[in-house]
This record gives C-alpha cells, sequence and structure tokens, in this order.
C-alpha cells in the first residue's frame, strides 16, 4: 500500500493571515473599547462591564491577551492542528489527529449560519484580540497574526480534554498515515494525563445557614484559566475560570445559579471497523453488502524548520479513518465541536433559574463533561455527560464496533442520567461513577445502558462520600476544608501488602522506615516523613499498573490500584522501599525527608513550559497527588532537579453560598498574572497551599472599593 505521507521541500504552507490595522478596523476597535470598563481588583483579578454581551466579551478577550497571549494562541493552535508550525515536530502527530477530526470549512459554514446574537459575540471576540495585537506590536505571534470571528467555533468546549477519539492511540494514528509497522491488535488506549475536578453540591438542610453551596475545584495543568467577572446591561454577570482563548465562564457562577464541570467519560465518541478494498479508482468501503466509494481529503501539516507534510485522508460514512487493528481500518464518529455546543457553553452562564439551566442543557451538545449544579432556589443537580448518543445496548461500545451495517449507528441523541435535588442532600463528582454520586440516593447501575456510565469510582470520589454523608451546617469555610482534606486513600490497599511483604522478610535496613509508615495517620502533611516514603513508594509501584485496552478500564482506580499490588511479588514491593530509602539517603544525607522539603511549589517564569530551579525560592506544599486519593491535588515530579515541582492539579477552586446575596471565595495557582514583575504572579501562593481562600468582590460597590485599576481596553 502505498504511502499517505508526502514529504515537500521548502517553507510551510499555512493559511495566509490577514492583514488588520486599517483605518476602518481601528476606528471599531476604538468604539467598541470606550463602550467597556475594566475595573482590576486587589487581586488583578479583572472586572469586566459593558453595555452588550458583544461589548464584555470584547473586553475579555483583550484581557486575556493581555494577560497571557501565548496561551490563547497555543490553545487555537492545537484545535485547528497547527502547533508544529510554532513548536517543531514533536507536535506532528496531534495536529494530523486534530486535522482529521475538526475542519475548520466547517467552523466557517457554521459562522456564516450562526443566530445574530452569536455573530455579535464571534465578531468581539476577533476584534477584542486583534485590537490587542494592533495596540502591541511587540508582541509577535508565533502564528496566528490575525484572529477570525470563526476560530470559537472550532474550540466549542473549554475542558482541558476537549477531544474525544474513542479510544484510538497517537501511536495508531501516526503508524497508519506514515505507513510504518501496525502497532498491535489489542493497542493499548494509553493513559490520560493526569487530570481530574472534584464538584460537590451541598443541598439548604445540610448548610448552617439554610443556603445552597457549591464547590468548584478542577484538576488540570498549572494555570490553564484566568479567573474573571463578566458584567452586561443584557442579563450577564458570570464570575469564574474562562479557558485561554474562550469567551465563556467554563467553571463559576452568576448570581441565580453556579455549576462546575469534571471530565466525563461517558461513551460519546466511537471506533468503526471498516472492511476496506482497493480499485483503480481508489479506496472503498463495505456497507450494507455494497461497496462504497471513501472520501479523501488533502491535508497539510506545517512544521517549524521543516518540510510541509502533505497527508491524504480517508473518510468513511462515519468519519474519519484513524489508525488499524487486526487489518480492519478505524474510522471514527464523533461530534467535538459543534454551534450548539457554543451556544449551550454561553448560554448556560446566563440562566437565572433550574429550568432555564436544564432547557439550555437540552441542546445536549456538551461532549466532554459532567455537570454540578446549585442556585439559589436551593436546588442541587448533577447532569453525568450531556451529548448522549442513543445506541444498542447489547454492544461493547468501549472496543471497536462492526462497520460494514446499519445496526451500529447511532439511533438519535437520548436523556443521559440526571440527579435533582436527592434526598441524601449532597452530590459529588470526583470523574467517577454516577451511581455513587449521592450515596444512598444516586442512580441505579441497572436502569442505564453501559455505554452511559463505564467511569469507575477513584479514591477521592470514596473520600468524599466519607466526608459528605455525614456533614451538616456547612458553612464556606467547612466546605473549603473538606475540599482540602490530604486523606490518601489509596495507600488503605497499597500499605499492607508492603507490611505483609516486610513480615514474610524481614530487612534492618526498612525496619525504621516500615515502622514510620505503620504509625502513619495516611494525610500527608509538609512536615510528614511517612507521607515522603508512601508516595514515593506508591509511584513506583504504579509502574506495576495493569495494562488496560480501554480508556474507560483506567477509571476504575479502586481496581487498578488491587491490580498494583496482584502484579507484584513480595520482593518487588520491599524493594520499591528498599530504593526509595537508598535514593532519598544519597540526595539528601538522610531517609527522613519530610514532605514539604521535597515537594515544592515554584514559579520562576510564568510561561507555558515552566523551568525549575532547587537554588531559586520555592514553596513547600504538604498534599499529594489525586491518584491516592487526596482531594486537593498536587502532582509534583523530579524535573531533573533534586525536588519534586508541581505542574498540574488545583487551578481555580471557588466555594459559593447561594442566598439572598452571593458570597463566594476563590483561589488560583500561584496568582492572576503570568508576568514575574507583577505584584499578582504569587500572591495566592499561600492561601492556594493552606486553603485560604479569598473574598470573592462580586457586587460593583465591593469591586469599587478595592480596586486597583480602571480603564478601556486600550488605554
Amino acid at each position: 500500500m502505498k504511502k499517505h505521507f508526502t514529504f515537500l521541500a521548502g517553507c510551510l504552507i499555512a493559511m495566509a493571515p490577514k492583514v488588520s490595522g486599517g483605518p476602518s478596523d481601528t476606528a471599531r476597535y476604538a468604539a467598541e473599547a470606550a463602550r467597556v470598563t475594566i475595573v482590576r481588583d486587589k487581586w488583578g483579578i479583572p472586572h469586566i462591564y459593558g453595555k452588550t454581551d458583544a461589548d464584555v466579551v470584547f473586553g475579555l478577550m483583550y484581557e486575556e491577551c493581555s494577560y497571557d497571549f501565548a496561551r490563547v494562541e497555543k490553545n487555537y493552535l492545537e484545535v485547528m492542528g497547527r502547533q508544529a508550525e510554532a513548536y517543531g515536530p514533536a507536535y506532528l502527530t496531534n495536529d494530523l489527529e486534530l486535522q482529521l477530526i475538526e475542519d475548520t470549512a466547517d467552523a466557517i459554514r457554521d459562522y456564516h449560519n450562526a443566530p445574530p446574537w452569536l455573530v455579535r459575540l464571534l465578531d468581539a471576540f476577533a476584534d477584542g484580540v486583534n485590537y490587542y495585537l494592533y495596540k502591541h506590536p511587540a508582541c509577535k505571534p508565533a502564528v496566528l497574526k490575525h484572529f477570525e470571528p470563526w476560530f470559537p467555533l472550532m474550540f466549542t468546549d473549554g475542558s482541558v480534554s476537549a477531544t474525544s477519539t474513542g479510544g484510538i492511540h497517537p501511536e495508531e494514528v501516526r503508524n497508519f498515515y506514515a505507513r510504518a509497522p501496525s502497532v498491535a491488535a489489542a493497542a493499548p488506549a494509553g493513559e490520560p494525563a493526569e487530570t481530574g475536578s472534584n464538584g460537590f453540591a451541598i443541598a439548604p438542610g445540610r448548610t448552617a445557614d439554610g443556603h445552597a453551596l457549591l464547590y468548584i475545584n478542577p484538576h488540570v495543568p498549572f494555570y490553564f484559566r484566568l479567573e474573571v467577572h463578566l458584567v452586561s446591561e443584557e442579563g450577564l454577570n458570570a464570575y469564574g475560570a474562562v479557558t485561554w482563548g474562550q469567551f465563556f465562564v467554563y467553571q463559576g457562577f452568576n448570581e441565580h445559579c453556579g455549576w462546575m464541570h469534571t471530565s466525563s467519560y461517558a461513551d460519546v465518541a466511537d471506533l468503526y471497523k471498516e472492511t476496506v478494498r482497493r480499485d483503480a479508482a481508489g479506496w472503498q468501503y463495505l456497507y450494507d453488502g455494497a461497496w462504497k466509494r471513501m472520501r479523501t481529503k488533502t491535508l497539510r501539516i506545517g512544521c517549524k524548520d521543516s518540510a510541509t507534510q502533505v497527508v491524504t485522508a480517508f473518510y468513511t460514512g462515519h468519519g474519519p479513518v484513524m489508525g488499524e487493528r487486526d487489518g480492519k481500518w478505524l474510522s471514527l464518529k464523533e461530534n467535538n465541536r459543534s454551534m450548539k455546543a457554543l451556544m449551550e457553553a454561553w448560554l448556560t452562564t446566563k440562566a437565572a433559574t433550574f429550568a432555564q439551566y436544564k432547557k439550555t442543557m437540552e441542546l445536549r451538545s456538551n461532549t466532554t463533561n459532567n455537570t454540578v449544579y446549585a442556585d439559589d432556589f436551593g436546588n442541587i443537580a448533577y447532569w453525568h455527560g450531556n451529548f448522549m448518543p442513543k445506541r444498542d445496548p447489547k454492544l461493547d461500545w468501549s472496543l471497536p464496533v462492526d462497520g460494514t451495517t446499519t445496526a451500529t449507528e447511532w439511533q438519535g441523541l437520548e436523556e443521559g442520567i440526571h440527579v435533582f435535588n436527592p434526598a441524601s442532600g449532597w452530590i459529588q463528582n470526583c470523574n467517577s461513577t454516577p451511581f455513587a454520586v449521592s450515596g444512598a440516593s444516586s442512580p441505579r447501575r441497572e436502569d442505564y445502558p453501559a455505554y452511559m456510565a463505564p467511569d469507575g469510582q477513584n479514591f477521592r470520589s470514596v473520600n468524599a462520600i466519607r466526608l459528605l454523608q455525614n456533614a451538616y451546617n456547612l458553612t464556606l469555610d467547612s466546605l473549603i476544608a473538606k475540599g482540602y482534606n490530604h486523606y490518601l486513600a489509596a495507600f488503605e490497599v497499597l500499605l499492607p501488602s508492603l507490611f505483609k511483604a516486610y513480615e514474610e522478610a524481614p530487612d534492618t535496613a526498612l525496619q525504621a522506615p516500615i515502622a514510620l509508615l505503620r504509625n502513619w495517620d495516611r494525610f500527608a502533611s509538609d512536615t510528614s516523613v511517612a507521607t515522603t516514603l508512601a508516595v514515593e513508594w506508591g509511584t513506583l509501584m504504579q509502574r506495576k499498573a495493569p495494562r488496560v485496552a480501554t480508556t474507560e478500564q483506567y477509571t476504575h482506580a479502586l481496581a487498578m490500584i488491587q491490580g498494583e499490588v496482584d502484579n507484584t511479588s513480595a520482593a518487588d514491593r520491599a524493594g520499591f522501599l528498599l530504593d526509595v530509602v537508598h535514593r532519598l539517603d544519597s540526595s539528601f544525607g538522610t531517609w527522613r525527608v519530610p514532605w514539604g522539603n521535597l515537594n515544592r511549589y515554584q514559579r520562576l517564569t510564568g510561561k507555558i513550559r515552566e523551568t525549575y530551579d532547587d537554588n531559586k525560592p520555592s514553596f513547600p506544599v504538604g498534599w499529594a497527588s489525586s491518584a491516592f486519593g487526596s482531594l486537593p491535588s498536587f502532582a509534583s515530579t523530579y524535573q531533573h532537579t533534586q525536588k519534586r515541582y508541581g505542574f498540574s492539579g488545583n487551578s481555580f477552586i471557588a466555594a459559593v453560598e447561594f442566598g439572598p446575596r452571593i458570597k463566594a471565595r476563590t483561589i488560583v495557582t500561584g496568582g492572576e498574572s503570568s508576568n514575574p514583575a507583577s505584584p499578582h504572579f504569587t500572591d495566592q501562593a499561600q492561601g492556594y497551599i493552606q486553603g485560604k481562600f479569598k473574598d470573592v468582590y462580586f457586587y460593583k460597590e465591593d469591586v469599587l472599593a478595592h480596586a486597583e485599576r480602571t480603564y478601556h481596553p486600550g488605554d
């Protein structure tokens, strides 16, 4: 079979940038800027006021770029499959995968068919970014020198895991289109990046003041979102976190309700096994007994300092061909970007009642998120996923299905799993099964098809249930304290296997470490040596995690941890601890290293790829990765350093009380600014580490009383 990659000499081929900044553009920008007022409060958070929603979007995009244009551009390069143009050949496979799945022509068509209110927002988006670039000629975009109003229609989901691929592995995409030797038939889905989220909703009957509470705690790469406040005279009054480059509050609240999204593993994208053949005219695929012609498309993938790659992409009626297993081509059916998804993301932020929020959710276009909800009427609710194709429940949709028959086609959309005002009075979701979302009031697994909720249980969820099931008289402070609970429940399973291994073959070198671990309460602490031993040992144990065939299997964290125990011998388990003791002793002169001496928060440059230095200031952090059950997550690793430095986990966090007036507290990783010279670069670091949140200034009088600067975009 001939190769589908062709390498061209010469410069990369890219979309020609449109020149901006002409007289008509600049006059329009100036008029838009004059209608927007931005007040940055004492923490550097922008409160953006405008007459219309579009005015606010213009101001927001200008602000996002002024805080960190590089992150705005990077997110659009990713969704357009153009990262290699800026960052080099390491991103070629990612770009190929995204270009196969998402087509800019679809986004352009959606823009021209969008309702007028959405067109106004999209135009304001582009104007806000382009005005920033016009006013800041020193800002040199890596690739995108002009932003078009259709760009957000390529980026309609604010999630960190916003592209559903049906379980295809990037290696399979690369191997198929480069025609390298095919990967094994049972290619693993790969381990997802360590991301996750916790969302809690508390009914009035369990709170001290009789008001519903909401806890928003996404776990994402640090600095993934910006904290903002958006206010217009058209009913917009949303506060929370925006993903760089987007114009809606992804996780947050307005004066009536709040929403927290956790990444969902509800099955919303499927791989189809295609039977194919080639004739003189090209490739065909078999469908209902007849051979159909495959559609092809030429993709051009530019690459920094390298030749553009021209790819002939193949498409069946199900979607793009993504790879091959067992001689069957695999095509992908998905709904990763849509105009309805962007509409849903925006309209939910303006909902004033549960009925309005639910009505917007009935657009059923959000493909990657669960939603935890609370409002000022005392309602709490949960949706497991949103976009949910109806399928034959007798089939295993976690694996590729037969693509040759109509019997495996989607049968429209159906309502997913939904919980409203559970009798238990609380809701928790930690990227976990909905069948434990509200204790005894949770939905029953047997009432739903498996593809609706293949998600497993994890130790964060186990810990959250323990904390919430007997919780009463909750306040913002006590809810934050529960959200910052450091208990590492995974070691309830892991440590007994280590103790047994030691008892079977005692080693004097391990006597003291084992004694310390036996007496440990399993709460992570910056002063705890046992935490250091446990986390370092547990990290080595993760190497023995069972291989999985699907992403869904990976979500069953309790089974995965038990699998680590089952896959290790007693000698392995004891040997891993001995390795930890020796390495600590070699690096620090003693194995008795408190966790906070090893586990550090450091922010030096504010760049997307942060650098770390043991010789420069850093802060001790007493919590650990969510992989071991910690509710607050601080994923850290060695960065060619002696100490571990955090890179992912808790980001924007909020606790909200929905009374007659909104009361809320928030914290972000380090600080609002990406500029090391700003006073807001690390001014929230200690509060972030200690769980001491700042008050939110939601009402105009409070914003003005704590104003640091007031201005119009471009001032």
